[in-house]
């Protein structure tokens, strides 16, 4: 792999974005990024710069760039060293412009450019991250879609702390636990980044409760699978999630957790009834009048622009 440069695929939907640099960590010679459409996509994403500026290509942080979208495409970011041996960490942040209508896509997509990871993050629903008390083995911490513990290690998890430091800004998180034995605390929601259980008392949880609250809650689902001792594994999906063991004394011995989001569809319009036709008395017959010359009707037709990429 050429460590000079790295690249991210970004799939955006129908709209127009903005493209910003915001900084680099070289600051003597800041990456180069140059932003453009794949093949499959070319005819349906425009990359729009300043009438002096190269198409696609930000030199400096910042700077931005403008996106438009016809057709839900595909969008590669490349950042390139300013020189040779030079860093290619770089932070770029894509956000929609509207004028007033819905966005298609969360309110911003930031994404980093670190070394030596050549990955891209994408943030928000990745943002998520859940750490976990487990007995023997302390506190350990996993992303989305991530066992801790689980199916091929089952343990016991004793305490819970749910960290979104770049969630969506309409949405929110609170959980809680529950014990065998009643506990200080217990079954009582809590915010992110706050941890629910305990420590070093080898008490394990027997339940455990997530609610996404605030004006987006209704369009994100949450997806929890559960695992407690002596019980198949389970998976629960929801705006609020209760989970527990058959008979609400078992460990939890595995936890995986993830926000989806979801867009709802509108309803399909009803078929429109035929109109009952009226019978309508015949008009006298007239002499049509006569029209000196002919009349040519012009359709004005907009052409599209491409911009070159």
């Amino acid at each position: 792999m050429n460590e000079q440069i790295q690249q991210k695929t970004i799939d955006l939907a129908r709209g127009l974005f903005l493209v910003r640099y915001n900084g680099a960590e070289d600051k003597t010679s800041p990456p180069v990024v140059r932003v453009y459409a794949d093949r499959a996509s070319a005819n349906n994403c425009n990359i729009i710069t300043g009438p002096d500026g190269a198409n696609g290509t930000l030199f400096a942080p910042e700077t931005a760039l403008v996106v438009s979208v016809a057709r839900p495409s595909r969008l590669i970011v490349e950042v390139t060293a300013g020189r040779t041996g030079g860093s290619t960490a770089a932070n770029i942040k894509i956000e929609p412009l509207t004028q007033g209508q819905p966005a298609a896509q969360p309110a911003s997509q930031p994404f980093d450019t670190d070394e030596p990871d050549p990955g891209l993050d994408r943030g928000e629903l990745n943002d998520l991250k859940l750490l976990a008390h487990v007995a023997g083995l302390g506190d350990v911490t996993v992303g989305p879609n991530s066992w801790i513990a689980g199916p091929a290690a089952p343990a016991r998890i004793e305490g819970i702390s749910l960290d979104w430091p770049n969630k969506p800004y309409d949405l929110n998180l609170q959980y809680a636990v529950k014990f065998a034995r009643p506990q200080r605390g217990d079954n009582q929601f809590v915010p992110l980044g706050t941890f629910a259980g305990t420590r070093g008392r080898a008490l394990a949880i027997t339940g455990f409760s997530l609610e996404a609250t605030g004006p987006g809650a209704d369009r994100y689902t949450i997806a929890a699978e559960t695992i407690f001792l002596g019980a198949p594994a389970l998976r629960v999906t929801g705006n609020r999630i209760v989970v527990a063991g058959p008979s609400g004394r078992e460990p939890l011995v595995g936890l995986k957790l993830s926000v989806e989001e979801h867009r709802v569809q509108a309803a399909p319009l009803a078929p429109r009834q035929p109109r009952r036709a009226e019978p309508v008395a015949p008009m006298p017959r007239q002499e049509a009048p006569r029209l000196e010359g002919r009349v040519r009707v012009f359709r004005s037709r907009q052409s599209a622009v491409k911009t070159a990429g």
